[in-house]
């Protein structure tokens, strides 16, 4: 079964580009300078940030679904990212190298099971298997050292993109 992996959207984030440190401190948002690469995973682009980039960390809300399972925690997100990247049925560079925790959600917003991808491929196998199952209808991808949000997965366009939950 396809999937879809779209990154965040960038028009939720704009009004924080270009403030100063001060106005972002203000609402909890830290700008930061990538040094090096990995290690400034973007969730627009679903990339990591080039040293020299400027990133923004921030809190951000992932799973808003009204069950206990709903989640927020620290994320980046480039400055200057212009759009989001959807990847289809291919795992994007942000996931590729890391080892990722793979949240499966029912319709409800409903925790209904988790695996762990060590690679790129073994992540996308799994991907594909989880949506096998009827009952699943997004996964949330988290980079599983530090926990933080890495992406939305959907079922792709098998028909089964029509699922609904609560997150959209």
């Amino acid at each position: 079964m396809g999937f879809i992996i779209k990154g965040l959207d960038p028009a939720e984030f704009r009004p924080l580009f270009g403030l100063s440190d001060a106005a972002l401190a203000a609402r909890g948002v830290i700008r930061r300078t990538a040094d090096k690469t990995p290690g400034f995973p973007c969730r627009i682009t679903l990339e990591d940030a080039e040293p020299g980039e400027t990133v923004l960390l921030l809190n951000y809300e992932s799973h808003r679904a009204a069950t206990p399972y709903r989640s927020s925690y620290a994320i980046y997100v480039r400055e200057r990212a212009p759009k989001s990247q959807t990847f289809i049925d291919e795992i994007p560079p942000v996931m590729a190298h890391r080892p990722i925790a793979l949240r499966i959600f029912d319709a409800r917003g409903m925790l209904i099971g988790a695996d762990l991808g060590r690679t790129g491929a073994e992540t996308k196998a799994k991907i594909e298997e989880i949506f096998a199952d009827p009952a699943a209808a997004y996964i949330h991808a988290h980079n599983a050292m530090h926990g933080c949000f890495a992406a939305e997965i959907r079922p792709g366009s098998s028909g089964a993109n029509s699922r609904s939950h609560p997150m959209i």
